[in-house]
Parts: structure tokens; C-alpha cells; sequence
């Protein structure tokens, strides 16, 4: 069974939602996990809109990348964009999908924006994800 790592910096947002696409769309076929190089707290948002597809994100917990084991893991895909990425060390095979980060500390942001900015992500991850099974792992 293929191994897939998605990582990012905190494992809040982006490679949280990445997770849960992944393991819907992939289900038994491939092991997937996520995590970060400063893991922090899920973001709620990345909780509001993956619910709103079917995938309950509440009990994931943000994981730290010196957790996963490298042997483990067949291809490790980054999601940062603006900011960087972890490194991961082991012979997984690395892809890059530049994902801007849909939080945003901006007190101008109202809760409809957020969202859509969250939305957008996740989106964008998914038609990733799709092509992923086409190229990698099917």
C-alpha cells in the first residue's frame, strides 16, 4: 500500500484539509497523514468547510513531522506558499503544490471571506488530489 504525507508548517489548515480529502477520495488504497514543523491547533475553519463536504476534521489533532516515520512514507507533498516549507528527510518521492495559506490574522477579513478564502483551498487541493491518483498512484 502507497504512503502519502502531506506537510506544512503548523498542520492547522492546509495539509489538515489535504489529509481529509485524500482519505475520502483514496480510501483503503492509500495511508494517509498529515503533519507540520511547528504543529498548532486545527483551525476551525478548516473544520466548518470540510464539513460542509462530508469530512469531519474535529478530532484530528495537529501532528508534528518528527512523528512520522521517513521509511514510511512513499511521497511527501508540500503546501506552502508565501512561506516555508519543512523539510522532510527519507527517499520519498516530493511534490510541490503551492496552496496560499486560507488564514489570515487580517482583522479587515469578516467570517464570509474567511470562509471562502478556506473554501477556495480546499478546492484546489482536491483537484490536486485527483490528479495525484492519475499520475502517482493508481
Amino acid at each position: 500500500m502507497k504512503s502519502l504525507l502531506f506537510l506544512c508548517v503548523a498542520n492547522s489548515a492546509r495539509s489538515q484539509m489535504a489529509e481529509g480529502l485524500a482519505r475520502q477520495h483514496f480510501g483503503e488504497r492509500v495511508r494517509v497523514q498529515s503533519a507540520g514543523s511547528q504543529p498548532a491547533t486545527v483551525n476551525p475553519y478548516a473544520i466548518e468547510v470540510m464539513a460542509e463536504v462530508g469530512i469531519e476534521l474535529a478530532g484530528h489533532h495537529s501532528k508534528s513531522v518528527q512523528t512520522i516515520d521517513p521509511a514510511g512514507v512513499d511521497v511527501v507533498v508540500t503546501l506552502c506558499a508565501e512561506e516555508v516549507c519543512p523539510v522532510f528527510l527519507g527517499a520519498a518521492q516530493r511534490l510541490h503544490w503551492p496552496t496560499p495559506d486560507p488564514a489570515s490574522s487580517d482583522p479587515t477579513l469578516s467570517r464570509a471571506q474567511l470562509l471562502e478564502r478556506f473554501r477556495t483551498a480546499r478546492e484546489a487541493i482536491g483537484a490536486m488530489i485527483a490528479r495525484l491518483d492519475q499520475q502517482f498512484l493508481s
